[in-house]
């Protein structure tokens, strides 16, 4: 698609047109794309100005002081409560009164969806389209009194006396009074007429009506600094009072813009931002662990407040801001990983056993009840012996700020070496190494990083902490606790000293320069506010600082690309570009404006027209993490490398070469086809918290395109060899994404090759006929060794004399040509086929006596073998002669078929003809260990025809394998072995099934068989044949044949690669490492996925492309590979997100082929639709939350 693709389609655009005036008036439709009457529009001024009227009695009555204020304020609640309950008792009515008729009645299915047929002024078409109702009766209620209480409030808030003690003018009066009352108005017809769809929408669907509160709730919270004011004079408030009666009146603009967020993500949000800023904490992984972990904060800040002394809140917020640093939710996996019984010990997953993280066993206690003991060992003794001391040069906490100081710049430098880029990405790190291709190479090459990892590391995790915790213990301002201000300021402090270390030290080393720079000055008001306080403020300057910049570069990247990509260049972008430079400041203030609210930059349809976009949960998107995911056979590769990852993980974020991992950062791994795409969630002290999102691996254009540019990216900062004179600046500084480091990961490489002059090749094809066999003689020995149970010898005699046949089986004897002596021949078990189809009149047939063989139970009641002769009739007469008086009718054999006519062929009659011979017993006692299940001894094949199909029996191999076999122990095994070789039952018998099997796969004749049918025997879709229904009546039996041939098509394409195999040995090692290291099958098989999860070394399949009519083998190899790991621009990522919410939640632009889809190399616009939580995006696979140590 070309970059002048339509924004919205025409259809897409009317309907915004007529959902944008709904929005900004609060509900009231106006644009109904059809002719409605003049009522309808009449009926929704008048329900819109009600508020208004009623607020409007109550403030004439207090402004001619008939009524003081808060009665006028409650006149006006009481009548805007009945008429909420009249309106919707309305809708109920109508509702009640229209469900019989709802119930018959068919709607028009051409018409629009939302086009009624009205009939009158109050008719119930006209009430049903104006006041659509509640879903839930308890919200009739409950914003019913809502109104009330709005309206009573809103009449208070816009007294005109009130107004003008504010503004002490009249015209400022006037407006805001009117405008005021617009607003109101347009809150109070959004909760309890019609609820406008908000452009700020967090929720996917509004089940439980929540966005009726939205615009109700701002409101109140407009009100509530009001009432403050006037219970509390304050001319602070008094400011804040009289700038947000200016932003009130503006309400509607900032609610149609989407600025002011929904109240779930509102709650969220704040819930967030006062956990992280206030208490210390980290955004949490899970609402409910965010609610738990708000709710204990808050306890311990009040737990301070009452402390009476000093030693003991330096004690209780040191002590409780290491407990709540870690990772708690660890502790009930491990109390059921120690209490488990033996039993469950045995059905515990594999993946918990080895999980990644801390399990809290014993040495992870011991660790961190050391650190505990020494922290509050080293903040308790600080505190009591040099609290008193005094800032100055040799006092120590200016011994102290200096050393934090060096840490920092010592820490900052040895972490900057460990990424490919240094300086924010600009520079190239020359200590990185270079021409990283394999991962002997580069573990060869990050010893010195390896060696300044641990310096870092111990820098951080030891020096730093430590170093803090007796910064702040030696403080004067812990003098002046048990003020609200100061509990929360240290609250924070020595929490956020294990929480976040990185970002703690940076604002202790900045409080510290500070005082170090004011040591002979005082700076009264900042001394003032305490230590606490202080770092609280620069904790979110720093975080609305490093936003601001990160917001700058995106919006410096959507304005550059939208000219220097040509394929993003559209007709409108020299306006836009021109409309940006003359408008800077207005650009520059929304961005500071959206850094300042932790909002989303929203570039509108991704184009650089910017907006500020309604604050929002860090992790973005209101669902579970991990619950939802587009599932597709192409998920279990990113299922299976999960944990790895997350192990890899763990020592890239220990060794700091993927920076700081903050909640809120975003990063993308590639390896081969795989994208892979990690959320950072949660932060604490020796843990982080992250999701991992696999994106699709069959790739579109626009992915492709991404893709594509990813790989440049990456092969610029690790694939330069040395000798390349690399450049020392990111040539792709402009992209969202900056590679950091190179990840050793076990994972599956996928290598395909196209099998043309392989599969095609006569040769090749004439020995995977020949290999079959012998494959299939060692498949089912081996099948039949290992299912039977093992037996002692009495057993095994028990067995011999007491062996029985099943009497729907005939017994053939035949001699082959190829037998080594006039004593080996083979009994073949021909089964008599009960049913049959047209092929009944065709099948040869000698007419003569046959032997039966069934049982019979003696009066010892044990079985014993009879014979009894069976008279096969001439076809179309009646068989009238009962063989046994014992038998019932239901027990007559059913007459062989045959091919052809009735004329025996006298030159081959010796051939098909079959005495009275018995199968003899077993000559060896241990054959019985591999004898094959009875029903697999009959076949489908007529006795000519399988006695062709014997010849082909390879006796050497058969031989061969079976003295390979542990029938019994070693020191018996020789003479056991010659025994078994011997027993020609034992060979007839996997003679018989083996070549019925062949015939049955590759056919009968001499025939090289083709490619095709090579595929779809491989496939499973073996082609009708005589025996097809006889062998897939038996799974088992049917399983072991496909896998036999699936070993020889391997077989045949490692011989084509490898070479010839030279004897049996070999052959035999080809065999055993199949069964043992490799699965060989078709992907689309779920024991291809269990193979996956169940980390099988090696995986082949075979396909066909019908486009190129080629066929290729497809093989997974597992094996440790390097994994390519950038940095993505964590605003860039939420502001697209923002932009993908509004547009499909609220425009509906859910065009596949839309401008805001497709491929964007420098924003990696596609991959980042891609990896939203559905329903907006579509990952293939999304972990649910993974804990990670960072030790």
């Amino acid at each position: 698609m070309g970059p002048d693709v339509p924004l919205l389609n025409d259809y897409k655009q009317e309907f915004f047109w007529k959902r944008f005036p709904q929005t900004v008036l609060g509900g009231p439709r106006f644009k109904l794309g059809y002719c409605a009457p003049p009522y309808i529009y009449v009926n929704q001024i008048i329900l819109f100005l009600i508020p208004w009227v009623f607020g409007g009695v109550g403030t004439v009555l207090y402004q001619l002081n008939a009524l003081e204020d808060y009665w006028a304020s409650i006149l006006a609640a009481g009548l805007m409560l009945l008429a909420a309950f009249i309106v919707q008792g309305m809708n109920l009515w109508v509702r009640q009164r229209n469900m019989t008729v709802e119930a018959f009645s068919s709607g028009n299915t051409l018409a629009d969806e939302d086009e009624f047929d009205f009939s009158s002024c109050a008719g119930p078409e006209t009430i049903k389209f104006i006041i659509p109702g509640k879903k839930y009766l308890i919200n009739t209620v409950f914003h019913s009194i809502l109104a009330g209480a709005l309206c009573g409030l809103g009449t208070w808030y816009l007294l005109p006396n009130r107004l003008m003690i504010l503004y002490a003018n009249t015209g400022a009066t006037f407006v805001l009074f009117v405008f005021g009352w617009v607003t109101v108005c347009i809150g109070e017809y959004s909760l309890i007429i019609n609820t406008a769809v908000e452009t700020a929408t967090f929720q996917p669907q509004d089940m439980y009506e929540i966005n009726a509160l939205t615009r109700p709730l701002h409101i109140f919270a407009f009100i509530a600094v009001d009432l403050a004011y006037r219970f509390t004079v304050n001319s602070t408030l008094l400011q804040i009072n009289q700038i947000l009666h200016i932003i009130f009146v503006f309400l509607p603009v900032l609610w149609a813009v989407g600025i002011l967020p929904p109240v779930d993500a509102l709650f969220l949000w704040l819930l967030e931002q006062i956990l992280e800023f206030g208490f210390g904490g980290s955004p949490m992984a899970t609402n409910l662990r965010l609610l738990v972990m708000f709710i204990v904060s808050v306890g311990v800040v009040i737990a301070t407040f009452f402390i009476p002394s000093t030693l003991g809140v330096v004690l209780f917020t040191t002590g409780m801001g290491f407990i709540l640093s870690l990772d708690l939710t660890q502790v009930e996996a491990s109390f059921r990983f120690c209490c488990r019984t033996a039993r469950a010990s045995l059905e515990y997953p594999k993946h918990l056993r080895n999980r990644i993280g801390w399990q809290l066993g014993w040495k992870e206690a011991l660790i961190y009840i050391s650190f505990l003991i020494m922290t509050l060992a080293e903040a308790g003794l600080l505190h009591y012996f040099a609290r008193r001391s005094t800032t100055s040069r040799t006092s120590p906490q200016t011994i102290i700020s200096y050393i934090l100081i060096v840490t920092l710049v010592v820490w900052k430098i040895f972490r900057e070496i460990q990424s490919a880029y240094v300086l924010f990405g600009i520079f190239r790190n020359p200590l990185f190494p270079k021409g990283i291709r394999t991962v002997k190479i580069f573990k060869q090459k990050q010893t010195i990083l390896m060696k300044a990892g641990l310096i870092q590391r111990i820098l951080l995790n030891l020096i730093s902490p430590f170093a803090m915790v007796a910064f702040l213990s030696v403080d004067t301002s812990l003098q002046d606790l048990h003020t609200v201000s100061l509990c929360i300021g240290f609250t924070r402090a020595f929490r956020i000293v294990w929480q976040n270390t990185e970002n703690a030290l940076l604002e202790v080393v900045v409080i510290a320069i500070v005082r170090l720079a004011t040591l002979h000055s005082s700076l009264v008001w900042w001394n003032s506010i305490g230590t606490g306080m202080q770092l609280l403020m620069v904790g979110i300057i720093r975080d609305r600082f490093f936003q601001a910049i990160s917001n700058l570069k995106f919006a410096l990247t959507v304005l550059a690309s939208s000219w220097i990509e040509k394929k993003q260049r559209r007709k409108s972008s020299s306006i836009l570009i021109i409309l940006n430079i003359i408008l800077f400041p207005v650009v520059l203030t929304i961005i500071a404006l959206a850094s300042a609210l932790s909002a989303p930059l929203l570039p509108l349809f991704t184009l650089p027209v910017f907006l500020v976009g309604f604050p929002r949960p860090n992790k973005s998107w209101p669902g579970a993490v991990g619950t939802a995911a587009c599932i597709c056979p192409d998920s279990v590769y990113y299922q299976h490398m999960m944990h790895n990852l997350a192990a890899a993980f763990c020592m890239a974020f220990s060794a700091s070469s993927l920076g700081n991992p903050s909640p809120g950062s975003h990063f993308l791994c590639r390896f081969q086809d795989r994208l892979i795409w990690v959320l950072i969630l949660e932060r604490g002290f020796g843990y982080c918290c992250i999701s991992v999102k696999g994106l699709e691996l069959q790739e579109t254009s626009c992915h492709t395109a991404e893709a594509r540019r990813v790989d440049e990216v990456f092969e610029m900062a690790f694939e330069q060899d040395d000798q390349a004179k690399a450049c020392p600046v990111n040539q792709h500084i402009g992209n969202i994404l900056t590679p950091c480091a190179v990840l050793p990961v076990e994972v599956y490489s996928d290598a395909r090759n196209i099998l043309t002059g392989i599969i095609d090749s006569h040769e090749n094809l004439k020995q995977l006929k020949e290999d079959f066999a012998k494959v299939f003689i060692w498949v089912l020995l081996h099948y039949t060794n290992k299912s039977k149970p093992s037996e002692n010898f009495q057993e095994n005699q028990s067995l011999h004399q007491n062996i029985t046949w099943s009497d729907e089986y005939t017994i053939t004897s035949v001699q082959t040509e190829s037998s080594k002596s006039p004593k080996d021949s083979y009994s073949i078990n021909s089964e008599t086929f009960n049913e049959w189809s047209d092929g009944d009149l065709f099948e040869l047939e000698s007419i003569g006596r046959k032997t039966r063989i069934s049982f019979v139970k003696s009066t010892t009641g044990v079985q014993q073998i009879t014979t009894q002769p069976i008279i096969t009739s001439i076809p179309g007469s009646v068989e009238t002669q009962r063989l046994s008086p014992d038998m019932n009718d239901e027990e007559l054999p059913k007459t062989t078929p045959t091919y052809g006519l009735h004329a025996t062929d006298k030159g081959r009659e010796f051939l098909m003809e079959t005495g009275s011979h018995e199968m003899g017993p077993f000559s060896s006692p241990y054959s019985h260990k591999l004898k094959v299940p009875e029903n697999w001894r009959s076949g489908p094949f007529p006795s000519l025809l399988l006695q062709d199909l014997l010849k082909s029996f390879p006796e050497d191999w058969y031989s061969f394998v079976l003295t390979l076999l542990d029938v019994v122990h070693a020191d018996e095994k020789p003479s056991v072995i010659f025994e078994v070789k011997g027993d020609e039952t034992l060979r007839d018998t996997y003679a018989q099934v083996v070549m019925t099997c062949y015939g049955v796969m590759l056919g009968t004749d001499s025939t090289i068989p083709s490619p095709n049918q090579v595929f779809k025997v491989y496939s499973g879709d073996i082609p009708w044949s005589l025996g097809l229904d006889w062998l897939t009546q038996k799974p088992e039996l049917f399983t072991l044949a496909l896998k036999a041939f699936r070993y020889t098509f391997k077989l045949m394409f490692d011989k084509a690669s490898l070479g010839p195999v030279e004897n049996f040995v070999e052959l035999v090692n080809y065999l055993e490492e199949y069964d043992r290291d490799w699965f060989i099958g078709m992907v689309s098989e779920p024991q291809w996925q269990q193979a996956v999860l169940q980390e099988k070394p090696y995986l082949f399949s075979l396909g066909y492309d019908p486009s190129l009519s080629t066929y290729a083998g497809r093989v997974l190899s597992l094996q440790e590979m390097l994994l390519q790991v950038g940095r993505l621009n964590a605003e860039a990522i939420r502001g697209q997100w923002a932009n993908l919410s509004w547009e499909l939640l609220y425009a509906t632009n859910d065009d596949e082929e839309r401008y805001s889809i497709q491929a964007h190399p420098v924003l990696l616009r596609n991959l980042t639709v891609q990896s939203a939580d559905p329903p907006l995006g579509y990952p293939i696979y999304s972990s649910t939350p993974i804990h990670i140590p960072l030790f």
